[in-house]
């Protein structure tokens, strides 16, 4: 009787399995995994995807569609505003407003973040020792972040008043005469700059006291038992390791300074004059400060912010890259 012959496989299998070996397991399906956990990631995505498209792509395409039209109200509703170009631009830059806003801009920024950085650091290492009520002064220092700016502001704008406000009253009580903090053109801009440092301050201590919670005690004994007074330990151990969690502090004060609109809009809408009108104040005017909103210049004022802040946003990236490599 003649048996069935065995293919080649077959034999290999056969002989595998008189051997005692193992029978092979069948190969997982790497592919179809591989994809399934894409779209998993992709629909994890999906959500952050759609924030950054609804909320800063469409509103930032928007507002360069503005700066590139003559959009009036009617247009704004309607569509079918003129195509302009670069003109509002021009306009805007050839304008007699734009140097004493760009001016005003500058001074109120830069001064305004480096007080609250300086104070803040003062802060923060003050408050580096725990010491009894540390952490109820801390929370009182807080209060300002915590109001509504247009409560602070009220506030200041009521303090500042030339009348009965209580800034004069303490200034009258030391022999000093009645400044008009709110109407004075000279002293305007920095009414509204030392109420934007009182409102920046808790930022910078809270960021500025976590950085320097991060510092190892150790150094500081080790640069004590070397003789380094407190001055010579803050200027060669405190501020060198402080210097990233400075640098993230200062640009995200700059992004947030240079767009400062209610305080000043509440304390004295820019004037008198515009003596106290930065670039920010100036597009909410043209915008939603008069009986005839303007979009287009609006737009474009906001526009050159944009490239200012980003322009510093690089400066850092450059300098965090240069700083790494050495």
């Amino acid at each position: 009787m003649n048996m069935p012959t065995k293919s080649a496989p077959q034999a290999r299998e056969a002989g595998g399995a008189a051997a005692g070996e193992p029978p092979s397991a069948p190969r997982p399906r790497i592919r179809g995994r591989g994809r399934s956990t894409q779209w998993a990631a992709f629909a994890f995505l999906a959500p952050l995807i759609a924030y950054l498209l609804a909320f800063y792509a469409y509103p930032l395409y928007r507002n360069i569609d503005l700066s590139l039209h003559d959009y009036t109200v009617r247009s704004f509703v309607q569509g079918g505003a003129e195509f302009t170009g670069l003109a509002n631009y021009r306009d805007i830059m050839g304008s007699e407003a734009f140097g004493p806003a760009l001016r005003n801009t500058l001074v109120f920024t830069l001064v305004s973040i480096a007080a609250q950085y300086a104070i803040g650091l003062a802060l923060a290492v003050f408050f580096r020792d725990t010491f009894r009520l540390s952490g109820v002064l801390r929370g009182m220092f807080l209060v300002p972040w915590l109001l509504p700016l247009i409560v602070s502001g009220s506030t200041w704008s009521w303090m500042m008043n030339s009348d009965n406000g209580i800034v004069n009253a303490a200034l009258e009580a030391f022999g000093i005469g009645q400044i008009n903090w709110l109407t004075d053109p000279g002293w305007a801009l920095t009414s509204v700059i030392i109420a934007n440092i009182w409102l920046g301050i808790p930022f910078n201590l809270v960021i500025l006291y976590s950085g320097l919670q991060n510092i190892p005690r150790e150094l500081y004994e080790a640069a004590a038992l070397d003789g380094a007074n407190a001055w010579q330990q803050f200027w060669r151990v405190t501020f060198p390791l402080l210097r990233p969690v400075s640098a993230i502090t200062l640009l995200l004060g700059l992004v947030y300074t240079l767009k400062v609109v209610d305080v000043i809009w509440i304390m004295t809408t820019g004037g008198p004059g515009s003596t106290s009108t930065t670039l920010a104040v100036w597009s909410y005017r043209e915008a939603f400060g008069t009986g005839l909103p303007d979009f287009s210049p609006a737009a474009t004022i906001g526009n050159l912010l944009i490239v200012i802040a980003l322009a510093f946003g690089f400066l850092y990236l450059h300098l965090q890259r240069r700083q790494e490599r050495s």
